[in-house]
């Protein structure tokens, strides 16, 4: 049986037990083993949670050995650019084409070196919008009590130890 069906029988026991008529012995008897089943099942979804909860923890490692095998690699990659633009530019060759490639060291579009930030004009900053602090405003309602620009809601969620 699912949890669902479980669960669906759970509240119409419950239900059934505000009739006075019925046998509260059964009734109990009956709830008893219908709160048995569910610790069954939800003993089963924690272990299925648990399971799924270490593939993540395993997909994550494998992300980051993925990423450092990446960062590894692109840094070979600058290095091999770099070795070959200086062998290019230190023997004057800055062009030629193979049967496979062409290679060329060109000029790059022009970048600015700021000198001084300080005596930059105004009207080359951006104004950013206003960020919300969310974990200070809570705080401060915490602190002051409810506001009619926020409340504190508490929320609950599910804890398997």
């Amino acid at each position: 049986m699912t949890l669902y069906e479980l669960t669906g029988q759970f509240k119409e026991l419950l239900v059934m037990a505000e009739d006075q008529q019925l046998d509260q012995q059964a009734i109990a008897d009956t709830l008893e083993g219908l709160e048995y089943e569910i610790e069954e099942k939800a003993e089963q979804y924690a272990k299925v949670i648990r399971c799924l909860e270490g593939d993540v923890a395993s997909v994550e490692s494998e992300i980051n050995r993925l990423e450092g095998k990446r960062d590894t690699i692109e840094g070979n990659i600058e290095t091999l650019k770099r070795t070959l633009e200086y062998a290019m530019i230190s023997t004057g060759k800055k062009k030629f084409k193979t049967a496979l490639f062409s290679i060329n060291v060109q000029k790059n579009a022009p970048a600015l070196d700021i000198l001084d930030e300080q005596k930059v004009p105004a009207e080359f900053y951006k104004l950013l919008p206003p960020k919300l602090d969310r974990k200070a405003a809570l705080q401060f309602v915490k602190d002051h009590g409810e506001q009619e620009w926020g409340i504190l809601k508490q929320s609950e969620s599910l804890r398997i130890r």
